[in-house]
């Protein structure tokens, strides 16, 4: 399959340069705990988002979603897929920082801190609140589901001024919404763009056990539990993101020796 076939040259290689380039490497337990502590003690409003292939693969095609990750003010990497992207383009890839096992240190970070959980639907946001207040020690000051629009998101937002908003609500919504918020924000607030993370703290879909996420195979478990709302994603998408990320090395190459086109 060719490069052109693909995406496009430009395009693809515009995107995916822009996005890793600005993904913050994390290379050691101690450089995470610094990152938690930045976190935790930030005066400002922050956007946090997570890049995976899924979301490589939706900005290609998604001005919207490549916008929408690029306002971020962190972005991390997370999974197996990204791990690779870096190898091929020659790149140290850190730690894997993932949503689901990385924003549980987060909320811990905020212990007696006020929170608000955007996203899902009940029971489930509730069942998600009940453990943060009891596993990590916070405030659930909001809970919402994920159907309302941006609107109704920033009127809360200045109505409960929650030091956290960890939002759920899938991509690219929930970055829209945290890009609003953070633009209309008249008091600090760490907002973390969290996929699936209020129904996994919810227990709504257990996780894959350890070896499983050792091997970065995690996804396999989740497609078994929810296969019609993941096939798409993961038996359509990842053999496209490895596609297109043999594509964009080419193109990283021709870029800096353009002899070898």
């Amino acid at each position: 399959m060719s490069f052109s076939r693909l995406d496009g040259a430009s395009g693809l290689q515009a995107r995916w340069k822009r996005i890793v380039l600005a993904i913050r490497i994390v290379r050691t337990v101690p450089e995470e705990l610094t990152l938690l502590q930045e976190l935790a003690s930030s005066r400002d409003a922050r956007v946090l988002g997570f890049i995976n292939a899924h979301a490589m693969n939706s900005m290609i095609s998604s001005t919207v979603m490549f916008d929408a990750l690029t306002s971020a003010d962190i972005l991390l990497r997370d999974g197996s897929g990204m791990k690779m992207l870096y190898r091929c383009w020659g790149r140290e890839p850190g730690l894997n920082l993932s949503g689901t096992d990385f924003i549980p240190k987060i909320l811990a970070a905020f212990y007696g801190r006020s929170v608000a959980l955007w996203g899902t639907q009940e029971p489930f946001v509730a069942a998600a609140a009940a453990r943060c207040e009891a596993q990590f020690g916070v405030r659930v000051v909001s809970r919402e589901s994920g159907f309302h629009d941006n609107d109704f998101y920033l009127r809360r937002a200045r109505e409960v001024k929650p030091d956290l908003i960890l939002l759920g609500m899938g991509m690219p919504k929930q970055e829209l919404v945290a890009h609003a918020i953070r633009s209309a924000a008249d008091a600090p607030s760490l907002i973390i763009c969290g996929g699936a993370i209020i129904d996994f703290l919810a227990g709504r879909f257990p996780r894959a056990p350890q070896w499983m996420r050792r091997h970065g195979i995690e996804w396999i478990h989740r497609l078994a539990h929810e296969p019609r709302r993941l096939f798409a994603r993961y038996v359509i998408g990842n053999p496209l993101f490895l596609c297109r990320m043999q594509a964009w090395r080419r193109g990283s190459v021709q870029e800096r020796n353009p002899s070898a086109g």
